[in-house]
């Protein structure tokens, strides 16, 4: 009788667990309110710093729905303009129910049910909190295995940390991340900044100009320091950037200094009119395909602007000289 009871003691647990597993929810139901009577409200998911239509509803007196189920929790956006594919509303979606209160007025959405989406929130006001005192590795370490740590990690503070770094905080989460997006990405990038340091010569690559000419890097080398400088036009802090190199190229354009400007901008009217805008009066190419332009994958880009100042041997000698940084190298290197 007490093997009996034993057994049965086990068999009761066994079912108990089952019956937890088969009781976690398998989808989520998202319910929102949105300042506007009627329309139609697109989900996005994320890929690549860019964001794509996968689902809509029906706004119907301000209120639509989206079931559906997720594999894991992950970064999606709301919007009610299918051609956003950059700044929709932000939302950590898991299998739970979900309410999102949108103001399309502020561009602000109020999210509850998700505890992925609170996590996310928590760390921004942190960061606003804390500023320079924040710090990724203490987030990390208390939040190993949520997804919000590997995506800050790589949306945030991925541009900024060396091969090193990289390695060490994708070491701190959890295994269960290791096979995200987002890990992948650092992954590649870590493996990219070896091939990108200081005193290594620079990829070449070809991309058309403005009139449709394939121009390589190379062609442009082998005369003196060129700046491989990574814009574009809807970047507002590459255009607050442009009239410090536009001043510094027309300085030290005929001592041995030229910029070789490759453009991340999405149509190539937008390329053109910021060249002209800014006068920028260098060498522009771009394939014109965002985040996905190849020269900026090659070259590991995360964050722009971005630069790298090549000298005539085709080697990288520094990386993201910024303002009066540019001005003071050129006048060591070139007096």
């Amino acid at each position: 009788m007490k093997k009996l009871s034993i057994v049965s003691f086990f068999l009761v647990l066994l079912l108990t667990s089952a019956c937890k597993k088969a009781s976690a929810p398998q989808t989520y139901t998202l319910n929102g309110e949105v300042n506007v009577e009627s329309g139609i409200i697109y989900l996005q998911d994320f890929h690549n710093k860019m964001f794509a239509v996968i689902d809509s509803a029906v706004i119907t007196n301000g209120t639509f729905t989206f079931t559906g189920g997720v594999e894991r929790p992950d970064l999606f956006g709301l919007t009610l303009d299918r051609e956003e594919t950059f700044s929709p509303y932000y939302i950590f979606l898991e299998n739970s129910d979900i309410h999102v209160k949108i103001d399309e007025e502020s561009h602000k959405a109020e999210i509850t049910g998700s505890s992925a989406n609170d996590l996310y929130v928590s760390f921004q006001q942190a960061v606003r909190t804390e500023r320079e005192n924040f710090r990724i590795d203490s987030f990390i370490a208390a939040h190993p295995a949520s997804i919000v740590s590997a995506y800050i990690l790589y949306r945030e503070y991925s541009y900024r940390l060396s091969k090193e770094e990289i390695d060490n905080y994708v070491k701190q989460l959890d295994p269960s991340l290791h096979n995200t997006q987002y890990v992948e990405v650092l992954n590649e990038l870590s493996a990219l900044l070896e091939n990108i340091a200081i005193g290594k010569p620079a990829p070449d690559f070809s991309l058309p100009n403005p009139e449709g000419e394939v121009i390589s890097l190379s062609d442009r080398l082998g005369k003196g320091y060129v700046l491989l400088d990574f814009w574009a036009s809807w970047c507002g802090p590459c255009r607050r950037e442009n009239p410090h190199i536009v001043k510094i190229y027309n300085e030290y354009k005929d001592k041995g200094f030229d910029v070789f400007s490759v453009s991340l901008d999405k149509t190539k009217e937008a390329w053109i009119k910021g060249i002209e805008d800014d006068n920028l009066t260098w060498t522009h190419v771009s394939d014109v395909l965002f985040w996905n332009s190849a020269p900026a994958k090659q070259y590991g880009i995360r964050a722009i602007p971005a630069n790298f100042l090549i000298d005539k041997d085709g080697i990288i000698v520094a990386k993201n000289l910024r303002g009066e940084d540019l001005g003071k190298t050129l006048a060591e290197l070139l007096p």
